[in-house]
């Protein structure tokens, strides 16, 4: 995985939601998984399997949590040149509609109305590094040819 951009914010809330999870989620799922075996035969045990279930749920989402502050890059939005980077809102001309979205993590568009796209989505990876006024083109998943226009590129506010 590569260096991803947060905001302090967003890092805070992430470290804070990996603390619940590592503690007290992990705390309470062995509770339920325990009262769910003291029931009785495991195999038809909806709650145990529900229970271990939202366990392995939880795990993978500490998992990614844990590699996501791990490689994060904790600042203060990049100050927009112009140039298509992570952490920025980008305004584009979009298989012919436009578009306004934030390019980077979902993580740090959680509390925006903006849609969010990776730096390794298809488009995410076809407009990188592109000015105001280039165009592109990248192939969707479904095969088909899409073009880009970046019109604009701003610094994300946070909102």
């Amino acid at each position: 995985m590569s260096e991803t951009f947060l905001t302090q914010e967003a890092y805070d809330r992430l470290a804070a939601e990996l603390e619940e999870l590592s503690t007290t989620g992990r705390e309470e799922i062995a509770k339920r998984i325990e009262a769910a075996r003291e029931e009785g035969d495991l195999k038809e045990n909806g709650g145990y399997h529900a229970a271990k279930d939202e366990q392995g749920k939880q795990e993978a989402r500490i998992r990614t949590l844990q590699q996501l502050l791990k490689d994060a890059k904790v600042g203060v939005a990049p100050e927009s040149d112009g140039t298509v980077q992570s952490g920025t809102v980008v305004t584009a001309i979009v298989a012919g509609g436009e578009e306004v979205f934030l390019l980077g993590n979902r993580e740090i568009g959680a509390n925006s109305e903006l849609d969010v796209y990776s730096e390794a989505s298809p488009l995410g990876e076809a407009i990188m590094g592109l000015r105001e006024g280039e165009k592109t083109s990248y192939t969707a998943p479904n095969g088909r040819e899409i073009t880009v226009e970046v019109v604009k590129v701003e610094t994300y506010s946070g909102q």
